[in-house]
């Protein structure tokens, strides 16, 4: 087990039928980390959110970065918290 499991925070868009996207990430997350994670929050929101947090760091912002995640990327930001000290 990692030294420093993380939580991983997705916020989506409910009201926009975000949930395929999320259940995907989700899927990666648990395919790559299993029991790496201290737990994956999902919340339903709405205004066309999709974010991800990694710990307290925002990783991903559909309203900043435009567009959905690719899951790799998440992976890779889970990866390189759970290293920080």
């Amino acid at each position: 087990m990692p030294a420093h499991p993380v939580k991983v925070t997705i916020t989506y868009c409910a009201d926009c039928g975000y949930e395929p996207q999320t259940i995907a990430l989700c899927s990666a997350l648990l395919q790559n980390f299993q029991h790496e994670l201290s737990s994956i929050e999902l919340i339903p929101w709405y205004e066309g959110s999709f974010d991800v947090r990694v710990g307290k760091e925002l990783v991903h912002s559909m309203y900043r970065d435009g567009g959905f995640p690719e899951p790799a990327a998440i992976v890779e930001a889970v990866r390189a918290q759970q290293s920080v000290p």
